[in-house]
């Protein structure tokens, strides 16, 4: 059985998120995405923590349903959390993902982190001084079977690579502890074949998820696998510890020009260039003189050390798409994905055809065109399908336009409707 899996989520009590993020209507979004696993976020927040614990049954090991639903959707014990702190003589500003296997191994974490005096009331992912390496050894003291994966690896602000407070390696970052580094989540800025450009990534397995700030981003990244019985806890880091192609299928990506990081730039004066052309104005905005934010095709490109080409056979692939809102906000020629013509239609179709996913990657475009208002809708998943993209590289925390649809499609669907 196929399942889609996004590990990287919060709740209502994470800044800057929905008040919709509550289990019920987290569970309602995922069904109609069709992912099949998706994280809690934010176990360490006491009253998210309560609602957890009112509202989940452990259905397998550490794999937990909704008491009262139907849909089948289930959760695994995984949230984001900030360290800020000094190592090797510089200023760290790095998001780490943790997994744990069970609401027990959530409430003796809570516990040790509240007695160091962590505030984990003020923010679902809290913000805490304690050096990575030293935070998954205290965990793994706690509960081996915890596991950290390193958050949106590139992101330059908050990440293990970032360009503005991270390091150069996994060793450099987690220590002693490197070898329990399963994985990196490579975040919405890059992809895989990106990341394949750094051979000192080749002992971790790359995985994707959305950081979903609201039920409708859930999925934007995910993961897919393949198990002929429901899988536990334990297999899940198995996989990800041996990076078994069997069962890890592939990852469900943005194309990461539409990342808000992926190339360099200044969002205050709305100016974006190539890694080349930062160099050579010396990193700096020519507009304001301030120092660029150096995206993440910046930073891979000074780690890289080889042509992605040559391994890619390797590598756990990976599938591009575009949120299936995007490609209906295109296709009605309006700005907003939330627009009432968006959200009918998307209704409409994940009602009628397909879930999100199996919509948007399996569904044959003839059935789609069926069930769709406009031509241009099934025309425009062809083509993302297809690779047929074009991207104004998102920078500097300003997210990408990505286009699909040319004037062609456009004209003709101008004549049918006229």
């Amino acid at each position: 059985m196929r399942y889609i899996v996004d590990w990287h989520i919060h709740s209502k009590y994470s800044r800057a998120c929905s008040k919709q993020l509550e289990l019920p209507i987290i569970d309602q979004w995922c069904k109609r995405k069709g992912i099949q696993i998706v994280a809690t976020g934010d176990w360490t927040h006491p009253a998210w923590f309560k609602h957890l614990k009112e509202n989940l049954v452990e259905v397998r090991q550490g794999i937990y349903g909704l008491k009262t639903a139907t849909s089948g959707t289930e959760f695994m014990l995984v949230q984001e959390v900030s360290q800020i702190y000094k190592k090797g003589g510089k200023s760290r500003r790095i998001h780490n993902l943790i997994f744990s296997p069970s609401l027990e191994t959530c409430e003796k974490v809570i516990k040790e982190l509240s007695s160091r005096g962590f505030n984990l009331r003020s923010d679902g992912r809290p913000i805490m001084g304690i050096d990575s390496e030293d935070l998954y050894k205290l965990l793994k003291e706690i509960d081996e079977k915890i596991i950290v994966i390193p958050a949106h690896a590139w992101t330059p602000w908050y990440a293990v690579f970032g360009s503005k407070s991270g390091f150069d390696s996994i060793q450099e970052c987690f220590g002693s502890m490197s070898p329990y580094i399963y994985a990196i989540e490579t975040g919405l800025s890059s992809d895989p074949m990106m990341n394949w450009e750094l051979s000192q990534l080749d002992d971790v397995v790359l995985i994707s998820n959305s950081d979903a700030h609201s039920p409708r981003n859930l999925g934007r990244e995910a993961n897919v696998f393949e198990f002929d019985e429901p899988p536990t806890y334990d297999e899940f880091v198995r996989v990800l510890k041996e990076q078994d192609k069997n069962k890890f299928k592939y990852t469900i990506e943005f194309y990461p020009e539409e990342g808000k990081y992926h190339t360099d730039g200044c969002a205050n004066c709305a100016y974006s260039c190539t890694p080349q052309e930062a160099i050579q104005n010396n990193e700096r905005c020519p507009k304001c003189k301030r120092t660029l934010t150096l995206g993440v095709q910046h930073r891979v490109g000074m780690l890289a050390d080889r042509d992605p080409n040559t391994v890619s056979s390797r590598k756990i692939p990976f599938k591009s798409i575009v949120p299936l809102a995007e490609i209906l906000a295109e296709a009605f020629a309006v700005s907003s994905t939330t627009s009432k013509r968006v959200e009918q239609e998307y209704l409409q179709l994940t009602d009628s055809v397909a879930n999100e996913f199996t919509l948007l990657l399996d569904t044959p475009i003839e059935r789609i065109n069926e069930y769709a208002s406009l031509p241009s809708i099934a025309e425009a998943i062809h083509r993302m399908r297809s690779g047929q993209v074009n991207i104004q590289p998102g920078y500097d925390g300003i997210f990408g336009k990505v286009q699909l649809l040319g004037d062609d499609v456009k004209q003709r669907q101008n004549k049918k409707t006229n």
